[in-house]
């Protein structure tokens, strides 16, 4: 079950924050619990035993390495991180691996070894970094472990970030659980916010996929297809995971939880390192925290400051999916991160105006995605191919009549919100301006009220279309 769809919003959701706000405080991460594992346990049930598995794991270990000390500490973390990295590993990458050592033996003229397919549970790579990031801050004595078992088991499988993230830490929520307020406002603005990202992943998202499916599926994509394909995907990518992360805090709103931001306009960025500051700001906050740090950040040295950079990368790109793709992708933005700050470091890197920062950081990112949406690595460099113009210039005849118009015209609204928006915020929020405010968000509601409604409709309409996040 996912959020844009009719069961959630008109089976579900109802249900849920129907009982959610009859049963007392007491109540309500029991509640929680129930309803998660049943969103969780309507895509496979037989998952929910992993779910609770890490979630049981995570906290009783956490209970042990409090009490534990010394070296007996570092060995319960050793063994509580390594279950979690098993577990992901299993799930996630024994294809990956085995299909890999088939494709290397077979090459050697051997037979490849028989092997039956695993199937990736959703959300496994959210719950399991929640998990680890909850006993690191343990071990670290940065947060105490909870002797909550309940909250910490309804902070695991909450819904609104269970399947698809922000990735949190424990202790973001630890306070909320304990008490947090419900009130009309938030409510209101929960619900602003889900609709919001409703809107952004239904209308624009959903509206460009097919065009972006048909572009990276051109056998010889000419340099007009290449770029309309990278240039729809960068475009369905930002709409379809921010779109997600909106609906995530939203929900979380309605249910009193104050989620932190996932996105922060990161296509005006000037650089790759803003860049990484701006876009799923949970997980680059989960890397350099957790692996950064963990592997020396910059405390060993300039040299082994730009491995660990580009080592974190690297690692980053290989946990959104089992497939050389992600590999490459993030060697390419760990190559010029690690790139950035030597140049920074050498006083290279002078003030650029932003007309001419902002086009070039956008070119470096929509040519990593590129290799990030691609099916194999050959398919991507199909693509580059076609963007070099070696395949010819113009559009070609099997791409043109599957584009529509309204996908261009989706295209170029998405473009004029991804540039106006940050203005448009800017003005809002300047004290200055404090007078606009209340004229801004009526002029955001009713104008949100009929996009939600045509995306209500569309939803209907059209096949399932799952987050792209999801398959992460």
């Amino acid at each position: 079950m996912v959020f844009s769809s009719n069961v959630f919003l008109f089976l579900f959701l109802p249900l849920f924050l129907g009982v959610y706000y009859a049963l007392p405080f007491k109540a309500k991460s029991a509640w929680i619990l129930v309803g998660s594992y049943a969103l969780y346990a309507w895509w496979r049930v037989d998952f929910l035993w992993l779910l609770a598995g890490v979630t049981f794991a995570a906290y009783f270990f956490a209970l042990a390495i409090e009490r534990a000390e010394g070296a007996r500490r570092f060995r319960l973390l050793s063994v509580s991180v390594t279950l979690n990295l098993l577990v992901l590993g299993y799930f996630k990458y024994a294809n990956f691996g085995i299909d890999s050592f088939n494709a290397a033996i077979t090459g050697l003229g051997f037979a490849p070894f028989a092997w039956s397919k695993v199937l990736l549970p959703i959300g496994l790579s959210f719950f399991i970094f929640h998990a680890i990031s909850y006993l690191v801050d343990v071990y670290r004595r940065e947060e105490p472990p909870t002797h909550k078992l309940l909250d910490f088991a309804a902070f695991i499988a909450l819904f609104p970030h269970l399947i698809a993230g922000p990735v949190l830490k424990y202790n973001l929520l630890a306070d909320q659980f304990r008490s947090r307020t419900h009130t009309l406002e938030k409510f209101s603005y929960g619900a602003t916010r889900f609709m919001t990202g409703f809107a952004k992943k239904v209308l624009i998202a959903d509206t460009i996929a097919p065009l972006v499916t048909a572009s990276f599926s051109q056998a010889s994509p000419t340099l007009a297809d290449s770029w309309l394909g990278a240039l729809a995907y960068t475009l369905q990518l930002y709409f379809d995971f921010s779109g997600y992360s909106d609906m995530a805090i939203g929900l979380a709103a309605m249910m009193g939880f104050k989620f932190p931001e996932n996105f922060n306009h990161p296509y005006i960025s000037r650089s790759i390192t803003e860049f990484w500051r701006r876009w799923h700001m949970s997980l680059s906050s989960w890397l350099r925290e957790y692996l950064y740090i963990g592997l020396g950040g910059n405390r060993k040295g300039r040299t082994r400051t730009y491995i660990n950079l580009a080592l974190t990368m690297v690692l980053g790109g290989l946990w959104h999916g089992a497939n050389w793709t992600f590999v490459l992708w993030g060697a390419w933005h760990g190559g010029i991160l690690a790139l950035e700050r030597r140049m920074k470091e050498a006083k290279l890197w002078q003030p650029s105006p932003a007309w001419l920062t902002i086009p070039g950081t956008m070119l470096l990112v929509i040519v990593g995605w590129v290799m990030f949406r691609a099916d194999n690595v050959p398919d991507a460099f199909r693509m580059y191919r076609g963007m070099l113009g070696l395949n010819g210039i113009q559009l070609s005849d099997t791409l043109a009549w599957q584009v529509r118009p309204s996908e261009l015209l989706t295209m170029l609204i998405a473009t004029v919100l991804i540039y106006v928006a940050p203005i448009w915020g800017a003005r809002v929020g300047d004290v200055g301006s404090h007078l606009l405010r209340p004229v801004a968000a009526t002029v955001a509601t009713l104008g949100l009220l009929p996009l939600f409604v045509l995306a209500i409709m569309k939803l209907s309409a059209q096949s399932y279309t799952p987050f792209l996040y999801f398959q992460f």
